[in-house]
């Protein structure tokens, strides 16, 4: 891509527009981090007081 020797204010959005999704690949999302549910912090605050 040739880049204007004379930046302006507004994005080259002709990539973008130009983008094809279908070269994507699919993924498997997974949350390495879940949050606690609410069962298990009620047993650490009961764990905490005893």
């Amino acid at each position: 891509m040739l880049y204007p020797t004379v930046m302006s204010d507004k994005p080259n959005l002709e990539e973008v527009t130009s983008f094809d999704k279908t070269k994507l690949k699919k993924t498997q999302t997974e949350e390495k981090n879940p949050l606690p549910s609410k069962e298990t912090i009620e047993q650490e605050k009961q764990a905490e007081t005893s």
